[in-house]
């Protein structure tokens, strides 16, 4: 059995924030609601490519200039599209978490573990988000790849994680929802807890996960009993 981790690094983007109000954002402009998922899934491949090349962009940069591309084949947007990638971009500031996320967070911290953010994202925005949903005292660092020098899963994002926590990557967890990001802890040397909220079934081509839970409040029980 693994040891109890005494770091916890969460995913913040899609992991602990709800984004399915972005499709939202996509029909207030005349957009299809589809579009959002097509978009974030555009943003993160164009941001792994990045990394995979050895570049680097910011989130917010690469999601304004992937938008505009998805956005410029909508033939009906109800205004200007420079005004449509602003309020589409602008969702993220208005993001909520996951319902299971403030006990699970809680419950975390419960354990005796220290709660750290790494995010492909910015920290101002994690860091909103937790302000909005009431548990900014609750982690002890927020973390962005944009001081890493490479987008997660590169496995300098997540040493970078290490080095600034002071621990070992044996002694961390990654949670998240993203497998991809899962795999890319795993390879670093990270204890993982997926958490599958839509019962979809991990890929078998990644490192499977240290853990498999369905929400976050299940996890501070499967630590306690470590």
């Amino acid at each position: 059995m693994a040891n109890r981790p005494s770091v916890i690094v969460f995913d913040v983007n899609e992991t602990l924030s709800d984004m399915a109000t972005m499709s939202d954002r996509f029909t207030e402009v005349g957009a299809p609601g589809h579009l959002a998922a097509q978009w974030f899934a555009v943003l993160l491949r164009d941001g792994f490519a990045l990394t995979a090349a050895a570049g680097q962009e910011a989130f917010a940069v690469i999601g304004e200039e992937s938008l505009r591309g998805v956005l410029s084949a909508v033939p009906d947007l109800n205004r200007g599209l420079d005004a449509a990638i602003d309020h589409v971009m602008s969702g993220f500031a208005t993001l909520a978490v996951h319902p299971d996320v403030p006990a699970g967070v809680r419950g975390l911290r419960e354990t005796g573990c220290r709660l750290v953010t790494l995010t492909n994202g910015s920290t101002a925005v994690a860091s909103q988000l937790f302000d909005r949903a009431g548990l900014s005292g609750e982690f002890e660092m927020l973390l962005s790849v944009e001081d890493a020098g490479a987008w997660k899963p590169a496995k300098v994002a997540y040493d970078y994680a290490a080095t600034r926590c002071g621990a070992a990557p044996a002694d961390m967890l990654l949670v998240s929802v993203h497998p991809w990001d899962i795999d890319g802890a795993a390879r670093a040397g990270l204890a993982t807890a997926w958490i599958d909220r839509t019962g979809s079934g991990y890929p078998g081509y990644f490192t499977p996960p240290t853990h498999t839970v369905d929400s976050l409040t299940a996890l501070p029980g499967v630590l306690a009993a470590m």
